[in-house]
């Protein structure tokens, strides 16, 4: 026997389903899609608000603690039917690193004690740099390995970028496109050596990048 609150039990979803059918209808679609025939060739220009630097170390060999590099200013020149001719440079402001924890965003950035060298960037921290020496596109016309030198801590050593497309559309009324990148770095390389080998020498790098079309 259905009883009353049997059949409103049942019907609760449904009704609820059929009231959200008409929003999921109406829903705008997003204007960044993952389809390369909407790049178009120009120079584009980071959004610094919407650019980042992910970072992520081993600690203690326990589990990995991550960081970020935020207001990347970034310019690059683009010509789809030249992928490998791209030029990408970027500028992260090292001095504005951030973790979720206030005493640790200090050491980062704090003095040698004693006259010894940071164990980390130090105070005012001169920007990184990235300048690209090569792209080299990949098979599926989506994803691209960017050789090029970085510059850190006032070192400067070759790194590679593994990059993919993301997405391009026009985003607030400028032509838009997105990529994401990954590449992996050892930190003594560029005289950061604070906490070894407690904290892993090698260092993830997850990069995501807005670029928003300038001519």
């Amino acid at each position: 026997m259905i009883t009353v609150r049997t059949a409103f039990t049942l019907a609760a979803p449904l009704a609820l389903a059929l009231a959200a059918t008409p929003m999921i209808a109406q829903a705008p679609a997003v204007p960044g899609q993952p389809d390369k025939a909407r790049v178009t060739a120009g120079n584009y220009a980071a959004d610094p608000n919407h650019s980042l630097v992910a970072w992520s170390v081993n600690h203690l060999g326990f589990n990995d603690y991550f960081g970020l590099f935020g207001d990347v200013s970034a310019k690059l020149t683009l010509d789809p039917a030249n992928l490998s001719a791209a030029k990408v440079t970027a500028t992260i402001p090292v001095s504005k690193v951030l973790t979720a924890n206030a005493g640790l965003n200090a050491h980062l950035l704090r003095p040698g004690t004693e006259g010894k060298k940071p164990d980390f960037f130090g105070p005012n921290p001169a920007d990184a740099t990235f300048t690209s020496t090569s792209v080299t596109p990949g098979a599926d016309g989506t994803s691209a390995t960017i050789a090029g030198n970085l510059t850190l801590n006032g070192v400067t050593k070759p790194v590679s970028i593994a990059a993919r497309f993301i997405g391009a559309g026009k985003g607030w009324g400028k032509e838009t496109v997105g990529f994401e990148g990954t590449t992996t770095l050892k930190r003594s390389d560029f005289g950061v050596n604070g906490a070894l080998p407690l904290v892993s020498d090698e260092v993830k790098l997850n990069i995501t990048i807005a670029f928003e079309k300038t001519a």
